[in-house]
């Protein structure tokens, strides 16, 4: 692993600690949390979800969940935190996917609520933009939707193919744009002019 340096907390004992600090069934408060930071752990998020442990996929659904609610972005990188310890994971792209979304009213009343692959839901709107990055050589989209505390979700192909469907045109910051209504405010995709060959 270039550039980490690898500690000795385990991802058991990290585990061991979120269930000690784990009450009642929301999210642990990671965000209250200021554990001396440990060093890093061998974990890598890839781009397509699959939480890797010591270079082996992590293949209980169950502890993935559990980790997914302790990782924080910090201004230094992706942390895992409980409330003894702080380590640094590698995150390749965004640390959730959105695997699927369900679409409720229609133009500017839509909704689109988003679920990722740790079981997250979000509800795109102000407090969880979508945005999409484009590729600069090859123009290639890559779609995100916030889902809480500065961590994103990379929307999968399926769900963005299904989107692009759910897409108009809309006046954004003076110019018209192909994009998405959610919970009243508008996302951007594609300058409208770029659809017409441009």
């Amino acid at each position: 692993m270039s550039g980490q340096n690898i500690v000795t907390p385990s991802a058991e004992g990290i585990a061991a600690s979120v269930r000690a600090a784990k009450t009642g069934k929301g999210l642990p408060p990671v965000h209250l949390w200021n554990p001396p930071f440990c060093g890093d752990l061998d974990m890598r998020i890839a781009r397509d979800g699959t939480w890797f442990y010591q270079g082996t996929p992590i293949g209980r659904p169950e502890l993935v969940r559990l980790f997914s609610t302790i990782l924080r972005k910090d201004p230094e990188g992706y942390r895992l935190v409980t409330p003894v310890e702080k380590v640094g994971i590698i995150v390749d792209d965004a640390p959730f996917v959105a695997v699927d979304f369900e679409a409720t009213g229609t133009g500017r009343e839509q909704v689109l609520q988003f679920e990722t692959n740790v079981g997250d839901l979000a509800e795109a709107g102000p407090d969880h933009p979508i945005r999409v990055v484009r590729d600069a050589e090859t123009g290639e989209p890559s779609p995100y939707v916030h889902i809480r505390a500065d961590l994103e979700a990379l929307i999968d192909r399926k769900s963005f193919y299904r989107l692009v469907e759910l897409c108009v045109h809309a006046d954004h910051e003076g110019a018209q744009w192909f994009g998405l209504w959610s919970g009243g405010a508008f996302f951007p995709v594609i300058p409208s002019a770029e659809l017409d060959g441009g």
